[in-house]
């Protein structure tokens, strides 16, 4: 159990890395808004949990120990409770839509030159990301006010 969970972070680590940063992909997937707040709270958390237990503490004597560490547990799992839905995310199957449409973005990039391979039987999300993320790179901004 301790391995899957350690895997699933570190593969929702790596999606948030690979998901592209635009704010256009924001209206079709929740991942823009989750990797967003994820970066916001793997800056923020570990601060703001220091904060409380030393607040706490000087405020309220070692009485309120299980408090304040409660509190500060809480605030560091927020950012892992978003690396561990990237982490799901990232290696869920693609629904056939989404299947369908990263193929045809593989195949657009492929006629231009550019290096992609179609998403094999068993696609993810993390791979729709990557091709993705290629495209946004690679392909002109025409396309994607198509969308």
């Amino acid at each position: 159990m301790r391995i899957r969970v350690l895997k699933t972070l570190g593969d929702g680590r790596r999606y948030m890395k690979v998901w592209p940063m635009v704010r256009q992909l924001g209206h079709y997937f929740p991942e823009y808004r989750v990797v967003r707040a994820t970066r916001l709270a793997l800056v923020c958390m570990p601060v703001l949990a220091l904060l409380t237990l030393a607040s706490q503490l000087y405020f309220f004597g070692w009485d309120f120990l299980p408090q304040a560490l409660t509190l500060a547990l809480f605030f560091i799992s927020l950012p892992l409770q978003g690396l561990l839905w990237l982490g799901w995310r990232a290696r869920h199957p693609l629904p056939l839509t989404l299947f369908d449409w990263t193929n045809k973005l593989s195949s657009r990039l492929s006629a231009q030159g550019i290096e992609s391979r179609p998403l094999g039987g068993r696609a993810c999300y993390l791979d729709m990301a990557r091709v993705l993320k290629l495209a946004f790179e690679r392909l002109e901004a025409a396309y994607w006010e198509e969308l």
